[in-house]
């Protein structure tokens, strides 16, 4: 995929940092895992470019790989137009979970950041200074992480990074672990540094989950998709500085994203698994739990029935991508549907939150019975004398039919969803799959076609 970020630099020069056709598998489970797959960035001088994306679609991999933390599996990574070999020279990294030495200072855990640069004493400590200061931390050097709070301690990753004096400041979901109000205070003081050049900063490059957080910082938002994770759609913003969250062309900006997002992960066609067995399809089943489908159906039950999915996850207080791995597996049981931005109890939606809990079991059990993978295990289950099959071997028709997921996390949700069905069981005594007695005597429903 060409990306439309490279023809933005308006110097002409190549780009700080870039990738090109780049993807990168881990071994999971024993097999080898696609976390990204042909991923094409470019972060040219002069612009912030942020990556947005839900959890587990390979954000923070692909700004390791530009840094050059890790390498990629196939493809190119560049550094001002040149292979890059090793460590990105002129990147520095904040992290989200701030990476302070606790046994350190404010003033030594800033001073790691130029211990590879062999600077001289005088110059080595102002810097150290300068970049204190330039965080609002003067008078905290000799302070130690255990005395600051959340914000402050994201301060001193701030200077650490920039105490060396980068061209490219690379921040992984660096204001997520703190509260709304100092999230939004850093924010903007972090945009402020970066509009200011006096730390010698070309670029940013921002990995986030918020659509508001990258509205407001980047020219250039990268929209992942994920399974493997890949840029779907770039996303130029060209509203002024200072932007303000209430204006309506920051709001318009940040709908239109909505848009895409949910298109892109809650599409309105239904898109079948791409694998069979045994002549029905195998899917994905998300790794959520029953109590969190509950407490979704519950919440659009209060709202009557319906709610645009980013209220939702506001609601719900899990971020972005959770929501739509929740509202999936709603959507997979059938208890709700999602036209446009929307989430929608169904019929059985409705009956299955108006019903005691041993009806909502037998509504659950149902539904279950309907999705192909629950209905490709029971078919095979019931031909077993014993009605029961190794975990192991469940496991790899899982990895060979359905290798785009995680085969634990897979496998733990059929479980955990059997269970709750009374449809399947774990003997975890034997390392066995099994099917509950009601279930071994029924007869196997027809997946939906």
């Amino acid at each position: 995929m060409t990306d439309p970020t490279r023809a933005a630099d308006d110097a002409g020069a190549e780009p700080l940092a870039e990738l090109r056709g780049v993807s990168k598998s881990f071994a999971s489970d024993g097999r080898e895992r696609l976390v990204l797959s042909d991923v094409s960035v470019a972060i040219p001088s002069g612009r912030v470019v942020a990556v947005l994306g839900p959890s587990g679609c390979g954000k923070s991999t692909l700004l390791r790989i530009l840094a050059g933390l890790i390498p990629p599996s196939s493809g190119e990574v560049l550094c001002h137009g040149r292979p890059l070999r090793g460590l990105h020279p002129g990147a520095a990294i904040v992290f989200q979970s701030f990476a302070l030495y606790p046994w350190l200072t404010v003033a030594d855990n800033v001073r790691v950041g130029v211990s590879h640069q062999a600077l001289p004493p005088a110059e080595e400590a102002d810097r150290i200074r300068r970049a204190v200061e330039l965080v609002g931390l003067g008078g905290f050097e000799e302070a130690y992480p255990k005395e600051l709070s959340g914000g402050m301690k994201q301060r001193v990753g701030i200077a650490r990074a920039l105490v060396g004096g980068p061209e490219l400041l690379c921040m992984d979901e660096p204001f997520s672990a703190l509260d709304v109000l100092t999230a939004e205070a850093l924010r903007s003081e972090v945009y402020g540094l970066w509009s200011q050049g006096s730390m010698g900063l070309k670029s940013m490059l921002l990995i986030t989950h918020l659509i508001e957080e990258a509205v407001f910082l980047a020219d250039h938002i990268l929209i992942m998709s994920a399974n493997p994770g890949s840029v779907t759609q770039v996303v130029t913003n060209t509203l002024p500085h200072p932007r303000e969250y209430r204006d309506p062309a920051f709001l318009e900006l940040v709908d239109e994203i909505h848009s895409v997002i949910t298109q892109i992960h809650l599409p309105d066609e239904h898109r079948p698994g791409a694998a069979a067995l045994g002549g029905l399809r195998m899917e994905p089943v998300p790794d959520v739990s029953v109590n969190e489908i509950t407490g979704l159906l519950e919440i659009i039950h209060d709202q009557g029935d319906r709610i645009d999915l980013f209220k939702l996850a506001a609601r719900l207080r899990l971020d972005l991508g959770r929501s739509i791995l929740v509202v999936k597996a709603a959507e997979l049981l059938d208890l709700v549907h999602t036209p446009k931005q929307d989430v929608v109890l169904t019929t059985i939606g409705r009956e299955f939150i108006a019903s005691p809990e041993s009806v909502r079991k037998r509504i659950f059990h149902r539904q279950l019975r309907r999705i192909p993978t629950f209905a490709v295990l029971v078919e095979r289950l019931q031909r077993l004398p014993e009605s029961r099959l190794a975990a192991p071997t469940v496991q790899e028709d899982l990895a060979i039919h359905v290798p785009q997921e995680p085969t634990q996390s897979l496998f733990d949700a059929i479980v955990t969803w059997g269970r709750y069905g009374e449809l399947l069981g774990y003997d975890p005594d034997t390392d066995e799959l099994y099917l509950d007695t009601e279930s071994a005597a029924a007869p196997a429903a027809a997946p939906p076609q």
